[in-house]
């Protein structure tokens, strides 16, 4: 989800910085709770919603132990299969549940795809992945999980910014019961961090408000403006299955782009040419897609498996989680409900 990427690029920042983290809990949490009362008002946040996010807040040793238990991002000379990933998130259950979200929201999505460009089943697709179709959507307090994520230090600028942006979201006049989430901060149907859903999330039902917490008219006009504002082109798949050649020499292609949030997330990718030049190198594509279309040529899991070409759309999607095994698995999804 957006919230792995962003932890993701403040891990590497830190470790780039190359110099102490900020001490944990470097002064009294309540001390701590009134810097960052300061700084949203600072920031324009009115004073009752301060008051009600704010009140009885103490920190969270369970939201603690969860950010100390996460694995940290570093070299590796392996990537686990793909195959077995997709058949624990591409099953029957799911597919059947977002082709039920679909025909249920039918003209919804349509008047939504027809405003942004993205594909109503990419829509359902990333709504399964997220929460499960709206079933799992976290029940943390997010002013406390993300208040005691900025005070215990470790990412306190990342954590410090998203909680004060939280309080602006309240100011919309969400109660603070209505604001609950994962244990780090992202919350709602699309599972958006508060500072993207300042930036991206939208009215889609045309009540004045984008309530991507129960509306689901909010949550896909949500998701298809991330994707849009992310560079979706319309009208072009994020990927389809290829047929390759024996003895095609895909290492001897490999991308040299280097993702500064997730620097090894295009290893395996190929260098893009135009599927014209992929068909001229006997590499068939197994549905409808442009001569002209540049495609990246993937084999997640070497010789003799299966292989895509993948379009600009696909790196969309990486935006959304920058994971192959994410991506991959909300294209393949898509597919299966359309």
């Amino acid at each position: 989800m957006i919230l792995r990427r962003l932890l993701i690029a403040a891990f590497i920042f830190a470790t780039a910085c190359n110099g102490p983290h900020v001490a944990a809990q470097d002064m009294p949490f309540d001390a701590f709770v009134a810097t960052l009362k300061a700084r949203a008002r600072a920031e324009g946040v009115s004073e009752p919603t301060i008051a009600r996010m704010t009140a009885g807040l103490t920190p969270s040793e369970r939201v603690v132990a969860l950010d100390r238990g996460q694995p940290g991002s570093g070299p590796s000379g392996t990537f686990p299969p793909l195959a077995p990933y997709i058949a624990n998130h591409v099953d029957a259950a799911r597919i059947a549940g977002g082709q039920r979200v679909l025909a249920a929201e039918r003209s919804t999505l349509d008047r939504i795809e027809a405003r942004y460009g993205v594909p109503a089943e990419i829509i359902v697709a990333i709504f399964g992945h997220e929460s499960g179709y709206g079933a799992v959507k976290g029940n943390f307090d997010l002013a406390q999980a993300l208040a005691t994520l900025a005070w215990e230090g470790r990412r306190r600028d990342l954590f410090a910014a998203e909680f004060v942006d939280l309080l602006k979201v309240a100011d919309k006049g969400y109660s603070r019961s209505e604001l609950k989430g994962s244990w780090a901060g992202a919350f709602g149907n699309p599972q958006f961090l508060p500072s993207v859903y300042l930036r991206l999330a939208t009215d889609g039902d045309g009540d004045g408000r984008a309530d991507i917490m129960t509306s689901r008219a909010d949550t896909f006009a949500s998701i298809a403006n991330y994707f849009r504002d992310a560079g979706w082109r319309r009208g072009q798949s994020w990927g389809v299955r290829a047929s390759v050649p024996d003895g095609l020499d895909i290492d001897g292609m490999a991308s040299e782009l280097v993702s500064p949030v997730c620097p090894r997330v295009h290893v395996r990718h190929s260098q893009f040419r135009t599927v014209r030049e992929w068909r001229a190198m006997g590499v068939v594509p197994r549905a409808p897609l442009g001569d002209d279309v540049q495609a990246s040529l993937f084999r997640p899991d070497g010789p003799g498996t299966p292989s895509w070409l993948l379009t600009g759309n696909y790196r969309v999607i990486l935006e959304y989680n920058c994971s192959n095994y994410y991506a991959m698995s909300v294209g393949l999804l898509a597919d299966a409900i359309r």
